[in-house]
């Protein structure tokens, strides 16, 4: 059994050396707002005074109020002309009044009171405020009182107004009627609808997103105050401002070595989790490198990301670091790196719990359904299910800081894209297959289908007896791998393939054997030993011939371990072999490393000597699968490999249990009496 014991490989140091670099350099050089506060909590630091200027920024609520009020509310726009003016004045100069000059006088002043405030029709623009206009006189515009200027009801009014003063105790009104002084009075501000439209489409794109402004030096919050929503507000701007202005003021030293020390602590944490999860990585330069490179595209991605465009940081697709890891990796191993790398988006990221609740959240379940949804359209499913759980999580983000979740759309715009992302950027894991010589779920489950394999095929007709031998071990570790939580497909796949060696000699193998026909007749121990143990060797050229990957040869290598043939090698020594001379009785392979290979290694041994139990007791299956794991411990066979103490506990109990179903007795038909 395997310890988790410090690598040794200095290449190991080295890339973790230059993953520290990377991310000491990449890591933010402003300063980060150091408060953690709640709107409806006390303020539990000391009294905090502005610094410096900053303004007071409307939160998206308040912009959305004010973008929706201009939107409804139009401020019509007119222009004054004074040709209409001036054509009434010379009208009311030239009316027939022989001998009512002081009417005259009195027409031609009135209506220079009403032409200089200006005249408007009865017509008012839909969703206008009613109480504002714009008037253009002199090609200058100004806003203007509604009622400070006449429509043609108010200025008839006044016309008679100043007639009554002018001229007490005589009926005025028939007077103006009779010489249709009334009709000079003609509107002179002219709806302009064009402008109109024009300036209230301006008002509505933009909106002012500051609404004041605290100098240097002005109390914000005082120590055990009550944050309310107006202090709320200004903290939140004083936090801007301070993370998106405020540069590092401090000594380059420090600010370097304090980077130094997150970026190490980083490292540590994840050098010391693939050791406690899967210290197998580091046996493969291949498997670390990529492990590295994707932690390197999340991290380094967030810190940048970050310095760039912060408000965009939702698009950023965090999740599909997740599925670049499960498609090649344990999940026990994936969540925990997955976890460590969003670090830097907890650390320097201005909403940066938020964003790493929501991310790990979104990852935690993406790995959960992959098994599930990773091919074909159903990763659109996938996505969607990640874009639901992030948009949940963020809304109950804003329900705590008592946001409305609605009122800023383009974050929920971002998530959607960077969800619309993952799929996009999951074919990725194809080439990176290639280029780091990995192998992928999708190509172990491609292994595993028998129906469509030519390799398999060939197995099953040149030797039939070892492909049935390999579909039930097969099946039996796939039942064992799922109970201790290992790598199933992986485990299936070498399973498959752990026999493909005796196709070269299929006669040679007992299961294959036909009747009448005893291979081994003729041969003496010594010959029929090296071509039992030669299946191993031959089944390594055929995975090379056949481009198998090197995850499944393994299993090949690994599933006779270094063990002898032990009919032959016994009868040998029986007969008076030399005990010095038994080379040829020992398989040249390997002893397993992985979980899975010693899986395999044991249910290949079960399987193969169970056939030759003569009863189906219960207690005939306990004491001979104890039996053959303690022979394997004892002959140093599970050393290397992975496999804890506890688990192999579970595996023993797990293949009694497989075997007395197998074999349990079956029920006798009765014979029908003729």
């Amino acid at each position: 059994m395997q310890r988790s014991t410090l690598p040794k490989a200095s290449w190991i140091y080295f890339t973790l050396a230059v993953l520290w670099v990377v991310l000491m350099l990449t890591m933010p050089r402003t300063g980060k707002f150091s408060y953690d506060y709640r709107k409806g909590s006390p303020w539990t630091y000391e009294t905090l005074v502005a610094q410096f200027d900053f303004p007071i920024l409307k939160t998206q609520e308040q912009i959305l109020e004010e973008s929706e009020n201009a939107g409804s509310s139009v401020i019509p726009y007119y222009k004054y002309s004074n040709e209409i003016a001036q054509s009434s004045l010379a009208a009311a100069g030239s009316l027939p009044l022989d001998g009512q000059n002081n009417l005259r006088q009195m027409v031609v002043t009135s209506l220079n009171e009403i032409y200089s405030k200006g005249i408007v029709s009865d017509y008012t623009p839909e969703g206008s405020q009613g109480s504002i206009i714009f008037v253009q006189r002199d090609k200058r515009t100004a806003k203007t009182l509604y009622s400070e200027v006449f429509t043609l009801p108010t200025a008839k009014a006044s016309m008679l107004a100043a007639a009554a003063k002018a001229f007490p105790g005589t009926n005025v009104d028939s007077v103006l009627v009779e010489n249709h002084i009334y009709d000079l009075l003609v509107p002179n501000l002219l709806y302009d609808q064009e402008t109109t439209e024009l300036v209230h489409a301006e008002n509505v794109d933009y909106i002012s997103p500051t609404m004041g402004f605290v100098n240097s030096g002005q109390l914000i919050v005082s120590k055990g105050e009550l944050v309310t929503a107006e202090i709320c507000q200004m903290l939140d701007s004083y936090k801007e401002e301070y993370e998106n202005s405020l540069g590092y003021s401090g000594p380059v030293a420090v600010l370097i070595a304090g980077n130094a020390i997150l970026a190490l602590a980083i490292v540590l944490i994840l050098f010391f989790v693939i050791l406690y999860t899967s210290p197998g990585v580091y046996a493969s330069a291949r498997h670390f490198f990529y492990m590295v490179f994707v932690f390197l595209l999340a991290s380094v991605g967030a810190m940048v990301m970050e310095k760039t465009n912060p408000n965009a940081l939702c698009m950023i697709p965090f999740t599909l670091t997740a599925l670049y890891l499960i498609t090649f990796f344990r999940k026990r191993v994936v969540l925990p790196v997955y976890v460590i790398s969003l670090i830097p988006l907890l650390v320097f990221s201005h909403n940066g719990v938020a964003l790493f609740v929501m991310f790990v959240s979104a990852g935690v379940i993406t790995i959960y359904v992959y098994q599930f949804l990773n091919k074909g359209w159903r990763q659109f499913v996938m996505a969607f299910i990640s874009f639901v759980v992030l948009s949940v999580v963020y809304a109950g983000f804003c329900m705590i800081k008592g946001t409305n979740v609605f009122a800023d759309m383009s974050t929920i715009a971002y998530i959607a894209l960077g969800s619309l992302l993952s799929v996009a950027g999951y074919p990725l894991t194809f080439l990176f297959e290639k280029v780091f010589s990995l192998v992928s779920v999708n190509r172990l489950l491609e292994l595993c289908d028998t129906s469509n394999n030519k390799l398999i095929k060939d197995l099953s007709q040149k030797a039939p007896g070892t492909f049935q031998h390999c579909l039930q071990v097969m099946n039996m570790v796939e039942s064992v791998a799922t109970e201790i939580g290992a790598d199933s497909v992986l485990a299936k796949t070498g399973a498959l393939y752990h026999d493909i060696g005796k196709m070269n000699n299929p006669l040679c193998f007992i299961e294959n054997e036909k009747a009448g026909f005893s291979y081994h007749a003729g041969l003496s121990n010594k010959e029929s030993a090296r071509d039992i143990t030669k299946h191993v060797t031959d089944g390594v050229d055929i995975a090379i011939e056949n481009s198998l990957p090197e995850v499944v040869i393994n299993f090949i290598l690994s599933h006779h371990g270094t063990s002898s043939t032990g009919f032959f090698y016994n009868k040998y020594l029986n007969e008076g072999g030399d005990p010095d001379d038994v080379k040829d009785f020992f398989y040249q392979g390997r002893k397993p490393q992985t979980k899975e290979e010693a899986i395999v290694m044991l249910c290949d041994t079960i399987e193969a000597a169970s056939r030759t139990l003569k009863d189906n007791r219960p207690e005939t299956f306990s004491s001979f699968v104890d039996g053959i794991v303690a022979s394997k411990m004892k002959d140093g066979q599970l050393s290397e490999s992975e496999l804890t103490l506890k688990e192999l506990e579970v595996v023993k109990t797990k293949l009694k249990s497989y075997l007395e179903q197998l074999y349990h007795d079956r029920i006798a038909y009765p014979k029908r009496n003729a």
